[in-house]
């Protein structure tokens, strides 16, 4: 780390930590906590106060708690956002313990692995801008990710001044969800700015999302107070913006709370986040209760209430059809992880048959 960020840390309650954490310790624990400002491919930078109570910083190699050996699965590794524990001899993280929150996502392209965001967030800022850019399906996807997690979603709507409708945008994105809340601001403007304030106390921790090019950047600068994060222009024909951050990242806040930076995200597969889903679009799982048949398609089938409502014109049939693609795209990746998943199992279990097969060969 190039900013001894430490210097401004008195406690724990400064980087994020709560009784859900301390009740995870022993009583006799002696390991230091540490939260993970940022993980790379051979180590992570933490940040921690000892038992002197000393605030430090440092960078240690990454993480990952190993398998459960009784029933194949998968240990977890350590994010940014996370809380370990030092060991007090070696200096190094040897657990990592229970989180609040975790944001995840199906890597891109045909993996069937999961890749991790963030954990233990607060609030997820989804950050879009009044232009081209401006997705409801993508939108949907974000909030998604935030209800599955159990994190508060806050849409910030950027450039404004690109349209002479606004208000139009605001209107589509209160509608996405009830209760949602939706802050249209210039992402230059400090006083605009202060509107955000309220999520963002002494001890929290706020993740930025969304396309490259909305405002992220200029959002993070102006909520800090510094030009520490490079921005850049859209490109006119579609309003695409250029990749300016390039890894998660933790900055501090004058109200003590912090910022994750998360770099643009245009394919955000999604997995294993069915209640998500189900809470985004609670209207049509409401209308899908009342249809006759407990396995309706909600197509051509008698009593339907969901084609209904589309026929009254209270529900928007594109809204139906996202709902299917997300909920079918959920579950097509949760399997397809799940059957990696036990395919690991099963090779781990044919692995330990084979060496305990060989040992008795050899006693034999």
């Amino acid at each position: 780390m190039t900013t001894r960020i430490s210097t401004q840390i008195s406690t724990l309650a400064d980087l994020g930590w709560t009784n859900f954490f301390l009740s995870q310790l022993d009583a006799d624990e002696l390991a230091a906590p540490a939260r993970v400002m940022s993980v790379h491919r051979t180590k992570m930078d933490v940040m921690g106060c000892g038992p002197d109570q000393v605030p430090f910083e440092k960078t240690i190699m990454p993480f990952s708690e190993p398998d459960d050996p009784d029933d194949g699965s998968p240990g977890r590794a350590a994010t940014v956002g996370d809380w370990v524990l030092l060991d007090p001899v070696t200096g190094q993280a040897h657990r990592l313990l229970d989180r609040t929150s975790v944001f995840k996502r199906k890597v891109a392209g045909h993996e069937r692995k999961e890749q991790l965001i963030a954990a233990n967030v607060d609030t997820l800022f989804v950050v879009t801008s009044c232009n081209q850019d401006f997705n409801v399906a993508r939108l949907e996807r974000y909030l998604a990710l935030a209800q599955d997690a159990g994190v508060t979603p806050v849409i910030i709507l950027t450039k404004a001044d690109l349209t002479d409708d606004p208000r139009d945008y605001e209107q589509q994105a209160m509608g996405l969800m009830p209760g949602i809340v939706v802050e249209m601001l210039d992402a230059r403007d400090p006083d605009q700015i202060a509107s955000l304030l309220p999520w963002c106390t002494t001890g929290q921790t706020v993740a930025f999302v969304g396309s490259s090019g909305v405002g992220k950047s200029t959002l993070i600068n102006t909520l800090t107070g510094q030009d520490s994060i490079e921005t850049a222009g859209i490109r006119e024909d579609d309003a695409k913006g250029r990749h300016t951050t390039t890894s998660r990242q933790f900055h501090r806040l004058a109200s003590g709370a912090w910022l994750l930076d998360t770099p643009g995200m245009r394919e955000l597969q999604l997995t294993d986040v069915q209640d998500g889903i189900d809470a985004v679009f609670a209207d049509v799982v409401a209308l899908a209760e009342d249809c006759r048949f407990k396995d309706c398609q909600h197509e051509t089938e008698p009593g339907c209430a969901v084609t209904a409502a589309i026929d009254a014109g209270t529900l928007d049939p594109k809204r139906l059809h996202r709902w299917r693609k997300l909920a079918l795209e959920d579950q097509h990746n949760t399997q397809t992880i799940a059957e990696r998943r036990s395919h690991e199992k099963s090779f781990k279990k044919m692995v330990k048959r084979t060496v305990a097969q060989k040992k008795r060969f050899r006693d034999d």
